[in-house]
């Protein structure tokens, strides 16, 4: 069995908004000096449960690959720190705009040079754009099926079973490999890297392709996005506070005026 889990290093989302700068010029924001990058939550959990296949099946080989503009080994070993084996990076300055459309083409190529893969894990979507696109993609051009959200997989043989987080419950569904199967945060908390794995990691040198070296010229990445504004939302926090002379003449007063401002 061969896995491969995509992954990503995103902008620490617990940070404070003002640690970002907003660059509008350029339609992108980056972290200010000082500021931590992390790997994406969602993409651990993708790790975690190839790592839950690997116990199960202990002749799984598992692979990671990533792409961007320049990397933080710390963060982007981390999945090898977890229990991974091979770690597969692309850089080239030009992927610091991509789009999911490139995002896609480009992890698409890379696959398609490093070789065939019987599950390929993502997270349900980034937590810097949200766009939840990337793995679609990935899966419609390798012409492979497709799972989404799953919160539970099951490995039996070339058959996948994968429990779904749907609104209101969840479903069951099943599949053949090769398939792509997006994985969501209720799969269950991904593990902690102990000193052993983080060790071994560091002896682990990642593989590092160019654009080039993956056959794509610059003409073929032109984004089909286009970015019409990017901003900070302000925040504006009027506060008004209701007096009486006890509890009742104050919710007699915020009733009032509720009404009169057509709130209620």
């Amino acid at each position: 069995m061969k896995i491969l889990v995509c992954v990503k290093e995103v902008i620490d989302p617990e940070v404070p908004v003002n640690s970002i700068d907003i660059d509008s010029n350029n339609w992108k924001f980056s972290p200010k000096q000082g500021v931590s990058t992390v790997l994406n939550g969602f993409d651990e959990n993708a790790v975690e449960a190839a790592i839950r296949i690997k116990e199960q099946i202990p002749e799984t080989e598992i692979s990671v690959l990533s792409i961007g503009k320049d990397f933080s080994m710390d963060v982007i070993k981390k999945p090898l720190s977890m229990g991974c084996q091979n770690l597969f990076l692309v850089k080239d300055d030009m992927l610091d705009q991509a789009d999911p459309f490139i995002t896609s083409k480009v992890l698409h190529s890379a696959i398609k040079k490093i070789g065939n893969f019987d599950i390929i894990l993502c997270g349900r979507h980034a937590s810097d754009w949200d766009n939840a696109q990337v793995p679609i993609g990935i899966a419609e051009l390798l012409e492979v099926e497709s799972v989404t959200l799953a919160k539970g997989i099951n490995v039996e043989k070339n058959e996948i079973t994968v429990d779904r987080v749907i609104p209101g419950g969840s479903e069951v569904v099943k599949s053949t490999t090769p398939v792509l199967i997006t994985v969501s945060n209720e799969y269950g908390e991904p593990r902690y890297p102990n000193l052993r794995g983080i060790m071994a990691a560091g002896k682990i040198q990642p593989t590092i392709f160019t654009l080039s070296d993956l056959d794509l010229r610059p003409e073929d990445l032109k984004n089909n996005n286009e970015i019409v504004d990017i901003f900070i939302p302000e925040k504006n926090s009027n506060c008004e506070f209701i007096e009486g002379e006890d509890e009742y003449d104050i919710g007699r007063n915020l009733a009032i005026t509720l009404r009169d401002k057509n709130l209620i």
